[in-house]
């Protein structure tokens, strides 16, 4: 029978996860997700239409009311998109020019996750599981893999 070895001591203290099901973080998380998602759709120039596509196909009313009023608080599947955007946003950051990670998003890939397809319409049509995908593969060019 084996034993399981004890994990090695570190000083490293993950943060600890938001509870998304509670409201109160969410209203404390929404205004500050709403401006990052913005911003990131400005720089990447993304339409609106694709816009409310990467957030599950949220409605013209409620996207066009967000976009005027930061205040709202958004659901908890709209959060979880948004920070997968804005780690997505970060890593194109880190890892190319400005220029170039502007413009990825909306550039035909040649890598066999997108199929020749843009980043974009690869997540618009994938969701989460695609979102989780993209940020999965910018953190393993960041670290070098």
């Amino acid at each position: 029978m084996a034993t399981s070895q004890p994990y090695p001591a570190s000083r490293y203290e993950p943060a600890p996860v938001p509870d998304l099901g509670d409201r109160a973080t969410r209203e404390r998380l929404s205004r500050a997700a709403i401006g990052a998602f913005l911003n990131a759709m400005a720089r990447w120039r993304v339409r609106d239409e694709d816009a409310r596509g990467l957030l599950g196909g949220m409605s013209n009313g409620p996207f066009y009311e967000m976009k005027k009023d930061r205040a709202r608080t958004l659901d908890a599947d709209t959060l979880t998109r948004i920070s997968y955007l804005v780690g997505i946003f970060k890593a194109l950051n880190i890892l190319h020019s400005e220029s170039l990670a502007d413009e990825w998003v909306q550039l035909p890939n040649s890598n066999r996750i997108f199929a020749g397809r843009t980043p974009l319409d690869y997540m618009i049509k994938g969701g989460l599981p695609a979102m989780q995908t993209v940020r999965r593969l910018l953190d393993g060019r960041r670290g070098g893999m």
